[in-house]
């Protein structure tokens, strides 16, 4: 049996989730769905859908015309229940499998998480305008900048005392939103990457040193590397920035007595599928773990859109842009955060031999 996804990603989706067969019975039931049914998968299993679920709403013509249409079918605003509890309201959506049509994906979104689905849609449009905006920008802002910090600098030659201290700060100032400015530039224009087979242990020891004799210093850092992961397929530049950013970010979050663990390992079953429908495998995994306060709740979601920072003057671009380079390597990175233990998990390629 296939499911719709790779194992992994089917028991993380948090909208539940049942795989229907072509008799109406359920074949497949991931753990939200449990949970939201209050019925085990074995519970369920082979049963018909209709004998567990009662669902306002014609299902068995949607079913119906998902499968002779092949197409996704929405139903919004429906009340579902098992009987067992209280009538929920959803929205539903019956997709047929691409190698078996005559097989339904149906999905089972509960309102509040549809809401809050669309509230992390709407952050994300917003960002991307946001930055879209601030690329244009920047580069007129930077110019006048310059001529700020450099007049300060000039009149700060006949100054003593406070009015000294004032120019300064001009400089100061100034120098720290050029810089924030500089990241907005590299989000935007960060270039293509230039893949080729490397070792990643070589650049997490790259980034690690730079971290030991920097912004890690107050860290106590320890490595579990698996010896035997062959090379994985990417920019050694950029991939060494990926890195940078998450160490950086591990020792800021961590003021003393932090701990921060680099560690890989090799999964072999780890596969996703991308929007075009391709399936990847990416058995490369490596986890940055630290033992920080963790990422707030009410933005972890979120993390890696543009401008979404959980620190006082953050700019919210250091992990929005880790998850860009990611991306363009077709790799995947995932976040687990509870107070006391943060992991950001990167998934990559394995580098294939040329023949």
């Amino acid at each position: 049996m296939t499911l719709p996804a790779p194992g992994i990603i089917w028991n993380s989706l948090p909208i539940p989730a049942l795989l229907v067969d072509a008799n109406d019975c359920v074949d497949e039931v991931n753990p939200a769905a449990e949970l939201f049914l209050n019925l085990s998968a074995k519970a369920l299993s082979g049963k018909s859908i209709f004998e567990r679920l009662a669902i306002n709403a014609p299902l068995e013509e949607v079913f119906a015309r998902a499968r002779k249409n092949r197409a996704s079918l929405f139903v919004n605003d429906v009340e579902v229940t098992t009987g067992e509890r209280a009538p929920v309201q959803c929205n539903l959506q019956a997709a047929p499998l691409g190698d078996d049509p005559d097989r339904i994906l149906f999905l089972i979104a509960p309102r509040e998480i549809s809401d809050r689905l669309g509230r992390a849609d709407a952050v994300k449009s917003a960002a991307r305008s946001a930055i879209g905006m601030a690329e244009m920008l920047a580069h007129e802002i930077k110019n006048p900048l310059a001529g700020i910090s450099g007049a300060a600098q000039l009149l700060s030659m006949g100054l003593k005392g406070e009015d000294l201290e004032l120019t300064d700060l001009i400089v100061d100032e100034t120098r720290r939103v050029v810089k924030l400015l500089e990241q907005v530039e590299q989000f935007g224009n960060v270039r293509p990457p230039v893949a080729k087979p490397v070792n990643i242990h070589d650049i997490l020891d790259r980034a690690r040193k730079s971290a030991e004799v920097g912004y890690g210093a107050h860290m106590v850092i320890r490595d579990d590397y698996d010896p035997s992961l062959p090379p994985t397929l990417g920019d050694a530049d950029q991939l060494t920035q990926v890195f940078l950013n998450l160490l950086k970010n591990a020792s800021e979050a961590c003021k003393s007595e932090g701990e921060l663990k680099i560690r890989t390992f090799y999964e072999h079953k780890l596969r996703v599928r991308t929007k075009a429908g391709k399936v990847l495998a990416l058995p490369l995994q490596v986890e940055i773990i630290d033992n920080g306060p963790g990422i707030p709740p009410d933005i972890a979601e979120n993390v890696f859109e543009p401008f979404v920072s959980g620190r006082e003057n953050g700019t919210g671009l250091g992990l929005a842009l880790v998850s860009k380079i990611i991306s363009e390597h077709g790799g995947w990175i995932n976040l687990d955060s509870v107070p006391g233990r943060t992991v950001f998990r990167i998934s990559l390629p394995v580098a294939r031999e040329e023949k």
